[in-house]
């Protein structure tokens, strides 16, 4: 028997201490719910979680940009939704106006009108702003020019911040010549000269009636009046008879004529080249058809434009003031909203004259095309406001499954480690039991001294 060295006791007491360790982790978990509250417990598990935590808050945050973003284009699209009434309401008076029931002094109250609409729609445009962003000034767009105003249309945002893109436009004049004769063979001589004969002369589906006393220059008016609808336009060559011009995109001009010798007439054939780019400075690629471009890869990804002017041109792409969505929790996860200049220089109905009934009735159109280019815009949008809610549908359901991860790694089985603690529980009370029955082991000497 040894007393100097009570081993029995060490060892429980050393199994006292590993009970109670345990127990004290057991506890700490499940007062915390966490199974990982140091690194110490998990290591590797706690880079994992972090990670994971740090993807989670991203994800939920992304998800709140992009509730915000829906809120910002709904204050545009609802913005916009007031210039389409204005905008309508134009076209109406224009209507009214082009109706020759009025007089001078009626079309001048109506222009009164006309003229306060057009102020409205550009304090709409410069004064909608969402958390003090101007939205339909242009600022949030991207800046486009050519040479000789040769660009129009820009739609779609570029990636890049600037550059420039050379390009051959699209040889889309397409012409026919045609000579006027009177009812036997003797060419016009000039523009004051009369019809010789009576017909009807069809440009791409406009139908046109001549008398025998109107004059070339009677149908000159006729066919340039009405180029906006038509996509023709004449002109006389001197005495040899009219050359017609198609500035429809990818089409023919198409003229007919029926009647008695008024004119003689071919259709054009020669349908265009499409516009080519420089690759090499687009960095990407394109499509084209005719004078519209799009570009499909590269820098310049998303850019959409018409070429205005059958020349060469080199197209200036500026400052890029899209504005960037972050819907993502990584970098560059984001996406591009631009909000086109909606004003009324931009629509084109800055400078709308109802005054004379041929005014007003041009007037129509341009505004036709005005409520056209405000559609456009809010489709557009739309399909923005479209994708920001399946966005902020994967991004809730990628947060929620990524969480339920993360609580895999990180977080304890509260059945399993009430277990566990209900274990160390009895092995500490055990120990505590032992240890005192250890320490009584020694007093076994005192019997050997009596």
């Amino acid at each position: 028997m040894r007393i100097n060295h009570n081993i029995a006791a060490l060892n429980t007491y050393r199994q006292l201490n590993s009970a109670t360790g345990a127990q004290s982790k057991s506890m700490e978990k499940l007062s915390s719910g966490l199974r990982i509250n140091r690194a110490g417990d998990d290591a590797a598990g706690l880079a994992i979680s972090e990670k994971m935590r740090g993807q989670i808050r991203g994800l939920d945050q992304a998800s709140r940009n992009a509730q915000d973003g829906i809120s910002l284009i709904q204050t545009g699209e609802g913005a916009l939704n007031e210039t389409h009434d204005i905008l309508q309401r134009m076209r109406e008076l224009s209507v009214q106006s082009a109706n020759d029931t009025n007089t001078d002094a009626d079309r001048k109250e109506i222009q009164k009108e006309v003229n306060q609409l057009v102020q409205e729609i550009d304090r709409i445009g410069n004064t909608t702003e969402f958390n003090t962003k101007k939205l339909l000034n242009g600022g949030a767009g991207v800046s486009v020019t050519g040479s000789n105003a040769a660009v129009s249309n820009l739609t779609g945002t570029a990636d890049t911040q600037s550059g420039s893109i050379n390009i051959t436009a699209a040889n889309t004049t397409l012409a026919t010549k045609a000579t006027f004769v009177d009812a036997g063979t003797t060419a016009l001589a000039n523009s004051s000269t009369a019809l010789g004969g009576v017909g009807t002369l069809t440009l791409n589906g406009t139908t046109f009636s001549f008398t025998a006393t109107q004059t070339v220059q009677n149908a000159l008016d006729a066919i340039n009046n009405a180029s906006a609808s038509t996509g023709v336009t004449a002109t006389w060559a001197n005495g040899t008879g009219f050359t017609f011009t198609s500035n429809t995109e990818g089409a023919q001009a198409k003229i007919t004529h029926s009647g008695t010798g008024v004119f003689t007439a071919a259709a054009a054939t020669n349908t265009g080249a499409d516009a080519t780019l420089s690759t090499t400075e687009l960095g990407g690629s394109y499509s084209a058809s005719g004078n519209k471009v799009t570009v499909t890869s590269g820098n310049y990804k998303g850019l959409e434009f018409t070429l205005t002017a059958d020349q060469d041109v080199s197209v200036t792409v500026g400052t890029n003031n899209a504005l960037k969505m972050q819907i993502g929790a990584n970098q560059d996860q984001n996406m591009s909203i631009s909000f086109n200049d909606m004003r009324a220089t931009a629509l084109g109905v800055a400078n709308v004259d109802v005054t004379n009934q041929s005014n007003a009735n041009i007037a129509v159109t341009t505004i036709n095309n005005a409520i056209e280019k405000v559609s456009a815009e809010r489709s557009k949008l739309g399909a923005y406001q479209n994708r920001l809610e399946h966005s902020i549908n994967n991004l809730n359901t990628s947060s929620e499954n990524l969480t339920a991860a993360e609580s895999r790694v990180r977080d304890v089985d509260m059945a399993k480690e009430m277990m566990n603690q209900t274990k160390n529980s009895i092995l500490s009370q055990a120990a505590q039991a032992m240890l005192a029955q250890a320490n009584q082991q020694p007093q076994g000497v005192l019997q050997l001294l009596r």
